[in-house]
């Protein structure tokens, strides 16, 4: 509501920049508790995009994080908004290290005693080539970056989740893994691999009350676009803006995604009242991978129709 004065309050201006409905969040005048009320998550790529937005949803609803990233002052930064060590911790993670990401989950749990989320989503674009001209290196880069990486975050968080009686895990995979051709090779067949990776590791840790989901983001206005093309961190905030700018009619749902989007989705995977969700690949595109758009359809389908008009003008 806004207020007689015609301005609106701190909260509701807050509202408003994140996009999400009053009714997504917590009442706590009515004693609604806090979802992830003391529960613990260690989040790969933390310091910025989906991963920051998605830690600070996780310490709003109660949470504490582990902020993994290599993205050093980055993730100081957040974790000094999030509240400092009372509620998120940053580690220095480079995921194609193993040894990384076992310390990021032993810092969990040796800081609070458990691990309730592991959300794999630390990534970039790949290499860009076409398969013709693939260099071996690179296809193994983008594979250990976007697929081995997952397994080890899954390996290691499993551990500390068997010994507590379950939890969660949620990894980041993309519309690109459920439509080829959308993008690069190798990145469409590393979050391919992600979704399957994600079934998998949700049948086998089933018996321990493991779920493991992912989601699927559509194109989100994230610094990974900038990554993408090598640019400079220090320009993620004016490439997340960039990208933010175009993309309302990339979709059928008239507004681009946002970080807030993918967010959402991670605590709805990690929250449990989805405890009987597993295995689930969770598209979050604004209708991206649902179809083609019918101003879309008609453009593709017009020069046949033109042609076939054609032939029955002069029959």
């Amino acid at each position: 509501m806004a207020c007689r004065d015609g301005h609106q309050s701190d909260g509701q201006r807050a509202l408003r920049r994140r996009a999400i409905p009053a009714m997504l969040l917590p009442d706590r005048t009515k004693g609604i508790p806090m979802r992830m009320q003391d529960k613990v998550a260690v989040i790969t790529g933390g310091a910025s995009g989906i991963g920051r937005r998605t830690a600070e949803r996780y310490v709003e609803e109660g949470g504490r994080v582990i902020v993994a990233d290599i993205q050093d002052a980055a993730g100081e930064q957040a974790c000094a908004a999030l509240g400092g060590p009372e509620r998120a911790r940053f580690i220095r993670c480079d995921v194609l290290r193993e040894a990384d990401i076992a310390a990021a989950v032993a810092l969990a749990v040796g800081t609070w005693g458990r691990l309730d989320l592991m959300f794999n989503n630390a990534g970039r674009g790949g290499v860009p080539d076409p398969i013709e001209t693939m260099p071996a290196e690179g296809w193994d880069w983008t594979m250990s970056l976007l697929v081995r990486s997952v397994m080890l975050g899954i390996k290691h968080a499993t551990g500390p989740m068997r010994a507590q009686g379950g939890g969660a895990i949620v990894n980041t995979a993309s519309i690109a893994g459920l439509i080829p051709g959308s993008t690069a090779a190798a990145y469409s067949v590393a979050k391919a691999s992600v979704i399957h990776l994600t079934k998998c590791a949700a049948l086998e840790l089933a018996p321990l009350r493991i779920r493991v989901n992912c989601v699927c983001p559509g194109p989100i206005a994230t610094p990974i676009f900038g990554r993408g093309l090598n640019l400079p961190s220090q320009l993620d905030a004016s490439v997340a803006a960039r990208a933010a700018a175009v993309l309302d009619d990339f979709q059928p749902l008239p507004r681009g995604g946002r970080p807030d989007d993918i967010a959402e989705g991670v605590m709805y995977l990690a929250d449990e009242r989805a405890g009987f969700v597993t295995g689930h690949a969770l598209t979050i595109d604004g209708g991206f991978a649902a179809g083609m758009r019918k101003s879309d359809h008609d453009r593709v389908w017009a020069p046949l129709r033109t042609a076939v008009a054609g032939l029955a003008e002069s029959a």
